[in-house]
């Protein structure tokens, strides 16, 4: 089936990025219309979607119980998982790209997605399937770089040891004295924010589009110039979204991790017109 054409509603301008491929500007706004066709390919998926939320929370419980005395972990933890994110939620970005294309949602788009599952059996690795890997494995990569940089200042620096959620605000959030959680926010923004910027809609133009990784980290970049507004607020959503996840005991992760994987897609036809690349796959 061809790809539909990527039109997404009313963009103010666009900006070149190559021959290929077209960033556009959009509207502040714009992230909230993302969440609610989110919501929509959500409800479309059903069980399909919710089960990615069922699986993040189990990881986030795993992290919970890993850091259970130890919160400079689970602080690092949190953040990492920002940055690991947008590849855990490939299959989801599948998803919203078939029902794009009119085609029913199946849990055979998650097993292609991950497996190559194709014919009942899983097929050979391909180099686009390679290249989501390598890329994944980078980001892996920076979010473990960066719970081990969390934990060291921490520990480090804290007046006490940080045991506790309760510890970590009274003796590093509200500290009288000392820039240990300044610190502490400088470092992690320093590092989450260029990796933010690498990969906004990096994972859905690798999934969907034949380009290096070179080329979509490109790609992302542009985005972020070209939509400073638009995409803070997108980055302070997710963040906000997450922290809420967490913060209801994991439970609300069910429903926002696939609601922000979704709406990831959606960000990604809103602001790249790929319609000069090849298409990944025909299928």
């Amino acid at each position: 089936m061809p790809a539909m054409p990527n039109s997404p509603p009313t963009p103010k301008m666009t900006a070149p990025l190559s021959h290929s491929v077209v960033v556009r500007t959009i509207d502040p706004s714009q992230p909230l219309q993302w969440l609610g066709r989110a919501w929509r390919d959500m409800t479309r998926c059903g069980w399909i979607s919710v089960v990615h939320g069922v699986a993040m929370a189990l990881v986030g419980a795993l992290m919970l119980w890993v850091a259970h005395d130890r919160f400079w972990f689970m602080a690092g933890a949190f953040s990492g998982f920002l940055l690991v994110g947008p590849v855990l939620a490939t299959s989801l970005y599948a998803l919203s790209r078939g029902l794009e294309r009119g085609q029913k949602p199946s849990f055979s788009v998650v097993l292609k997605t991950w497996l190559n599952w194709q014919g009942g059996r899983i097929q050979v690795w391909g180099e686009a399937q390679w290249r989501l890997v390598r890329f994944g494995v980078l980001l892996a990569l920076a979010g473990t770089a960066w719970v081990l940089i969390s934990a060291g200042l921490i520990t480090w620096l804290a007046p006490v040891p940080i045991p506790t959620p309760m510890a970590f605000v009274e003796h590093v959030v509200l500290a009288k004295e000392g820039w240990l959680f300044e610190a502490w926010l400088a470092l992690g923004g320093a590092l989450v924010a260029p990796i933010f910027a690498s990969t906004v809609i990096t994972i859905p133009l690798l999934l969907d589009r034949k380009i290096s990784i070179g080329q979509a980290i490109a790609a992302s970049w542009q985005v972020i110039f070209a939509n400073p507004l638009p995409m803070a607020i997108w980055g302070a959503l997710i963040m906000v979204l997450t922290f809420v996840g967490f913060a209801t005991a994991l439970i609300g992760l069910v429903l926002l991790v696939p609601l922000l994987g979704h709406a990831s897609w959606h960000a990604y036809r809103d602001l790249l017109d790929v319609t000069g690349l090849p298409e990944r796959e025909k299928n």
